[in-house]
């Protein structure tokens, strides 16, 4: 752990996007082919986040896709991940979203938070 102390912040991602549970993002991810490489974005729900700031930070983003839940785990600080958008902000209650893990159809949603 102190290694990753005296990194501390060399590595660190400086325009750390401004997201938090709930909300729906597009992550764009380097994906590495062969000799190719090329993004792909994966775009789903955040249903937690961990870690702070630090080197260690990670999110996870839930997604549907064919009836089927799909979940990926980021490094936030990762020179993988090229960019988080952030698409619409969702209205919860909670910082750890994974009752969403049991539900389906409609009940899935997130509310979308109004900004007045």
């Amino acid at each position: 752990m102190d290694m990753l102390r005296a990194v501390g912040g060399e590595g660190l991602r400086k325009d750390a996007p401004a997201f938090r549970p709930g909300d729906r993002v597009k992550v764009h991810v380097r994906v590495v082919e062969g000799d190719k490489s090329r993004i792909q974005v994966f775009e789903g729900d955040v249903i937690s986040r961990r870690g702070g700031s630090g080197p260690t930070a990670t999110f996870t983003v839930r997604k549907i896709s064919g009836g089927v839940g799909v979940e990926r785990i980021f490094p936030l600080h990762s020179p993988v991940v090229e960019k988080v958008e952030r698409v619409r902000q969702g209205r919860v209650r909670q910082a750890k979203l994974q009752y969403l893990r049991g539900r389906k159809g409609k009940k899935a949603r997130i509310q979308e938070k109004r900004v007045r």
